[in-house]
């Protein structure tokens, strides 16, 4: 039971109070119903007579409709435009695919006419048709490392028109071929010159025209891994010349092994010019392959949705993270892993389509500024809502899903509108949108109305004078003077008139009244007793201060010398406001000044300028008091005398930190500083004996100073003899190398023979 009056309770809140959008309405600047109506969605004009009070701002007329209901104006009285809109075209969905033009989405045309900020919702409806036609263009890969896949697919065709059918009797298919700029094997006979993009075979129902001219291809080659599939993939989307059909749903197979180029990577070939996204077809083949950057992912993105086409991305293994990466950029695409020869390429584009096909997004184009679009899907496997799309996914053939669109324009508007539609789906619902920011009054036709005194006409429940006369009810003339005037009569300084609390009634403010009921008043309206301070709830309840809450006293902020706050502060409300540094209760201590062992402050006088503050060395003055020396020996009477008094002691009396700085002279002075009342008044007390170190020696300054230069002409002909040394060794070195490099022939020399020499006996007869 307790648990049931919980529940009931918290209901009764939700719908009461806390879960509840009160309506509000901002006001700034109001002077008409139109100003009124644009400041809010929730803000309504009252237009009935006499609703204002003498001398209330008209501003007042403009609220929500309950607070105005609340202050007594009839509610036929209140000026509040609604949105509206109307459908201009709603052909109803089709079955199935009888006709070349089918509907799947529905309404086709609506108008909307809406009020700044004000919300208006309407639903679109679709259906996924039975039979709808499916053009899909086969793009192939022809690099050399999709040999074995080529040879696959030139018997894929019976396959590939055998899976269109079983999903639509109205299938086309069409065939390309990419490469990119690289050169054929040459070992291989059978291998084309190297090609950016061809064209093979327009869209087809024909299976032996498909099967004729896939068995005409032959790989080409390349030498760097990336493709120009995104070459391919845009001539392929924006050449209608290949056979895409009005009403059909376009696919786009592409199948690689390997990774793409993009924009950018053209100036490696020294092409500079980018993409224009424009068919440029030539005999079958892609003209400014040698001439164009590479396409943009984004580029490729607008036109494949532009052209209504999806990509189904059949890629091998090892680079389907590559395109899984450039499937989330493309809206509506698919990515498959293809067999090492495509043997799957026929499931794998079945797959990918079902998928395609039963997921419905719906997005808009063109949407002009200041304009907002929800999308709520309304079917069984819903995406939560979006400000960009809605999304249903496993949407069967024949079902009927829809979609709720909230649109809100934030400012005022003529003659806008926008695209909605399902992303691959030709089908397009326009939105013409405008906006209502002028009132329609019921304004009586008397151009002299008893409201206005007869001098003026009414214009949605306010008085718009003739000229001449001016006033709430056009009750003042100007006579001689001109309205210009009149109304700076009521300006102060030049300002708003009447500071903006009241009109300016024939040269006189005639002020409003506060929101407690009282009235502003003074010539200008500019004084008002609800906004001064209050002490107690009562205005200067006291005696000083901004809410007379203080009393005036200096009790607390007297000090035990009888000074107030020890010149350092000011005592106000009796207490001590001291000055930067000082600290409360009575400014004695200062936890954020300078050390005073190292540093004072004094004031120096000037004549161009009050007073000026000026940090200086205690030591420095220091020194030049007790011992006449120092960088402030000569004005030392004019620089430190003023703000230090000063005395040589045997022995420190004052209770306050001990000083000890070294002098310009090398000796150490011990003094101690107190400080006076106000912020440059100190007394400090010097230790008349300094301690001075002992004098260097001469001598021996002297004597180290020869020895060390002896010392170092003895280092400098050490140096240089080992570096002698070291060269001389060098030198050897190379010589006993080169030495070693000579080398004697120990063979006989094939062209050498030795001396002979004959001797005949001349007595010798041969017996």
């Amino acid at each position: 039971m307790d648990r049931c009056l919980l529940f009931l309770l918290l209901l009764l809140m939700g719908r009461n109070g806390l879960c509840q959008n009160d309506e509000v309405c901002t006001k700034s600047v109001i002077n008409s119903c139109d100003d009124c109506i644009r400041s809010g969605p929730y803000c309504v004009w009252c237009e009935q007579l006499n609703f204002t009070k003498a001398g209330e701002q008209e501003a007042a007329r403009c609220d929500t409709q309950a607070q105005l209901i609340k202050r007594g104006c009839r509610r036929e009285e209140i000026i509040s435009p609604q949105n509206k809109q109307k459908i201009d075209k709603n052909d109803p969905l089709s079955s199935s695919f009888k006709t070349q033009e089918p509907v799947q989405l529905s309404p086709q045309k609506i108008s909307l006419n809406l009020r700044p900020g004000l919300p208006t919702t309407f639903t679109v409806s679709f259906k996924r048709i039975e039979g709808y036609p499916v053009d899909l263009y086969y793009l192939m890969d022809l690099s050399y490392s999709m040999k074995d896949d080529l040879e696959k697919v030139k018997g894929l065709g019976q396959a590939l028109f055998a899976a269109l059918k079983s999903i639509t009797e109205h299938g086309q298919i069409g065939f390309g071929a990419f490469v990119d700029k690289t050169p054929c094997d040459e070992n291989d006979q059978q291998c084309e010159a190297a090609f950016g993009y061809r064209h093979v075979l327009n869209m087809t129902s024909q299976e032996q025209e498909f099967n004729k001219k896939v068995k005409e291809q032959f790989i080409s080659g390349n030498l760097d891994p990336p493709e120009g599939s995104l070459d391919a993939m845009m001539q392929a989307a924006v050449c209608g010349k290949i056979g895409w059909r009005k009403s059909s749903t376009r696919l786009i197979v592409l199948t690689t092994d390997d990774g793409f180029h993009m924009a950018g990577d053209g100036k490696l070939a020294g092409i500079l010019e980018p993409n224009d996204e424009q068919c440029h077809i030539e005999n079958n083949l892609y003209a400014k392959s040698s001439e164009m950057d590479y396409p943009s992912v984004g580029q490729l993105a607008v036109q494949l949705e532009k052209n209504n086409i999806q990509p189904i991305f059949a890629v091998t293994k090892n680079v389907e993270n590559v395109y899984k990466q450039l499937s989330k950029m493309i809206p509506k695409s698919e990515v498959g892993v293809l067999s090492s020869d495509s043997s799957n390429v026929v499931q794998l584009i079945k797959d990918a389509y079902n998928r395609l096909s039963s997921k419905v997004t719906l997005t808009h184009d063109n949407l002009p500024d200041n304009v907002r679009v929800v999308y709520t899907p309304i079917c069984d496997h819903a995406v939560p809502a979006g400000d960009s799309e809605g999304v249903c996914d496993n949407v069967r053939v024949g079902q009927e899903i829809s979609f709720n669109v909230t649109v809100t324009a934030d400012s005022c508007m003529e003659n806008k509108s926008f695209i909605i539609r399902p992303l691959g789906i030709k089908d397009t619902l326009t939105v013409a949108l405008s906006t209502n920011c002028v009132c329609q009054c019921q304004d009586p036709s008397n151009i002299n109305h008893p409201h206005c005194k007869k001098k003026g006409t009414i214009t949605c429940g306010i008085c718009r004078c003739h000229e001449g006369f001016i006033g709430q009810f056009c009750q003042c003339s100007i006579g001689d003077k001109d309205e210009r005037s009149l109304r700076a009569s009521c300006q102060r300084q030049n300002g708003t008139v009447c500071e903006g609390r009241g009109d300016c009634v024939c040269g006189r403010c005639q002020c409003y009244n506060t929101e407690g009921g009282s009235s502003y008043h003074g010539d200008f309206c500019e004084c008002d007793d609800e906004h001064c301070e209050k002490f107690q709830n009562k205005l200067c309840g006291g005696y000083e201060g901004s809410a007379c809450q203080c009393k005036v006293s200096e009790e607390e902020c007297r000090t035990a010398n009888s000074t107030v706050c020890y010149g350092r502060g000011t005592c106000k409300c009796n207490r001590c406001e001291c000055k930067d540094g000082y600290q409360r209760p009575k400014c004695k201590e200062c936890l954020g000044c300078p050390d005073p062992c190292l540093f004072h402050q004094i004031l120096i006088p000037d004549p161009g300028i009050l007073t000026v503050t000026v940090y200086l060395v205690s030591r420095n003055c220091i020194e030049c008091l007790g011992f006449d020396s120092g960088p402030f020996k000569k004005n030392c009477s004019e620089t430190c005398s003023k703000s230090i008094y000063h005395g040589l002691v045997e022995q420190l009396t004052i209770s306050s930190k001990q000083c000890h700085q070294k002098d310009s002279e090398g000796c150490w002075i011990t003094f101690m500083l107190d400080q006076l009342v106000g912020e440059d008044n100190y007394k400090a007390e010097i230790l008349k004996q300094r301690d001075c170190p002992e004098p260097p020696s001469v001598v021996a300054i002297i004597g180290g100073s020869i020895a060390s230069v002896a010392l170092i002409g003895i280092l400098l002909l050490m140096l240089i003899k080992l570096l002698l040394y070291m060269k001389d060794l060098k030198e050897f070195r190379k010589f006993e190398n080169e030495k070693k490099k000579s080398k004697w022939a120990e063979a006989d020399n094939p062209l050498f023979q030795n001396a002979t020499t004959t001797v005949a006996n001349p007595t010798f007869t041969g017996e």
